[in-house]
């Protein structure tokens, strides 16, 4: 469902240098919930239920290659200063200031408001977040749960005093399979807008297959996407496969053990006639307090991170740096994280 801003977005600046948990622009979604079992009473409804065991809940669309894409470690540049600070058990402020010789250098303030109506272990609604910078450009969000399994969100980015996206979501989660619809940047008057379509259907508890659908449309301009994803999780693996018109995307991810993952990416572009694949792992040193990723790629290109927690103090010190031979370009960046 975020594809539409990414899609109707400029094109954002490299990523200042951050070893915190923060989040790049708008926020990700909170994690998502599973509909609970209703047990059977009579003996036939248990031996049926026996035979032919409930299909789990598929989760989301977009996120069926995120967990190989955060074996990856983020561009960073530049130098990153991050405070975070809890005001109250639903509400926490963050303040940012970065320096770039790439991007726009300044000072971001962010704020989070979780409400109090819990729906699971680790989720409570509704979420509203937001955060702004020195020039007065604003991302903010807010995600509902509406019912059991109806969940909405809608997102605003303004640059200055302009509004530049905006966007609603909904989202129904049923017992074995996850439907979403995403409506983009709609203008009436005009008559353009983005409207996003997705699917993905439970087939068996590790089979999950699905499809997406984008439709456009401007003054003279009119054209719609679609594309096919099939998914397949193990017990230590998740390969994705995604097809369209535009291309194909395929990740795999896999847990060596406790301490290392590793992912595959492979990306093919069929209008640009481009191809690339990326190799990337995560290692982690628990004892230390370390977190290491890193990545090399078909274009020659290789970067690293490298996270240090200071306990017992609440500091988070990030190294980062990225190479590419072929384009003969170097980039490296530093972060602290208080909070």
């Amino acid at each position: 469902m975020g594809s539409v801003l990414a899609a109707a977005s400029p094109s954002p600046a490299p990523a200042a240098a951050g070893g915190g948990p923060g989040v790049q622009g708008l926020v990700s979604v909170p994690p998502g919930f599973t509909m609970p079992s209703v047990p059977s009473t009579s003996g036939s409804d248990q031996r049926t239920a026996d035979a032919d065991p409930q299909l789990p809940n598929p989760g989301t669309y977009e996120e069926c290659h995120r967990k190989c894409k955060e074996v990856f470690p983020l561009p960073m540049e530049g130098v990153r200063l991050v405070v975070n600070k809890g005001l109250s058990n639903h509400f926490q402020v963050c303040h940012t200031v970065t320096l770039s010789t790439l991007g726009d250098s300044g000072y971001r303030f962010g704020s989070t408001y979780v409400g109090t109506k819990q729906t699971g272990p680790a989720e409570s609604f509704p979420v509203m977040v937001g955060d702004m910078d020195n020039t007065g450009s604003l991302n903010s969000q807010i995600i509902h749960q509406l019912t059991s399994a109806v969940r909405s969100k809608i997102a605003i980015q303004t640059q200055q005093h302009k509004f530049v996206n905006w966007q609603c979501d909904m989202e129904w989660r049923g017992e074995d399979f996850t439907a979403a619809v995403t409506l983009g940047n709609p203008d009436a008057l005009v008559g353009s807008g983005i409207l996003v379509g997705h699917y993905l259907q439970s087939i068996t508890p590790a089979l999950a297959m699905g499809g997406e659908v984008v439709y456009h449309r401007r003054p003279g301009e009119e054209g719609a996407v679609t594309s096919l994803l099939g998914r397949y999780t193990g017990d230590n693996c998740i390969a994705t496969l995604t097809l369209g018109g535009a291309g194909a995307h395929a990740t795999y991810y896999h847990k060596a053990n406790d301490q290392l993952q590793i992912g595959v990416e492979f990306e093919a572009n069929t209008r640009m006639q481009d191809t690339s694949t990326s190799f990337g792992y995560q290692l982690d040193v628990p004892k230390a307090n370390l977190l290491f990723k890193g990545t090399v790629d078909s274009n020659w290109g290789v970067a690293a991170t490298l996270e240090k927690k200071l306990l017992p103090l609440p500091l988070t010190l990030a190294l980062g740096a990225s190479l590419n031979h072929r384009k003969n370009k170097f980039q490296c960046g530093f972060g602290v994280t208080i909070g």
